[in-house]
């Protein structure tokens, strides 16, 4: 199991309808965000995301499954910060819910946004080394 740095979760600042915290783990960061991730959140939530990754460990794990909306904006976003997260050598991962999934899965991008069905899977995954996808319920 993956060793936790931090007691507390350090909230974020990002919009009205997107809300989150970050824990930084021994060899990777996790988002834990709810709401909306849409066209209006999108321009904050990728930037706030991609100076943690400039700074810390390329390892990302996002906690989805507060998230009540995605639209093709948001799942823009997860495609930038998966290929962000794979140019530094990193393990991108999605923990997802029943709508991401449904949205995910219309496009066909279940596999490169390598989706879990929860943190502690992701964290599993993390610690074997691999980037391969499971189906999520």
């Amino acid at each position: 199991m993956v060793e936790r740095r931090r007691a507390i979760p350090e909230p974020l600042s990002l919009t009205v309808s997107l809300r989150g915290s970050r824990e930084a783990l021994e060899n990777c960061q996790v988002f834990h965000l709810t709401g909306l991730l849409d066209a209006f959140s999108e321009p904050v939530f990728v930037k706030v995301v991609t100076k943690y990754l400039e700074e810390g460990s390329p390892n990302l794990i996002l906690d989805l499954t507060g998230i009540d909306f995605i639209d093709s904006s948001g799942v823009g976003a997860l495609v930038q910060l998966a290929k962000l997260v794979q140019g530094r050598a990193g393990i991108f991962q999605v923990v997802s819910n029943p709508r991401i999934t449904q949205t995910v899965k219309l496009v066909r991008l279940e596999k490169f946004l390598s989706l879990r069905n929860s943190l502690q899977e992701a964290l599993d995954r993390l610690k074997e080394g691999s980037t391969g996808s499971t189906e999520t319920a």
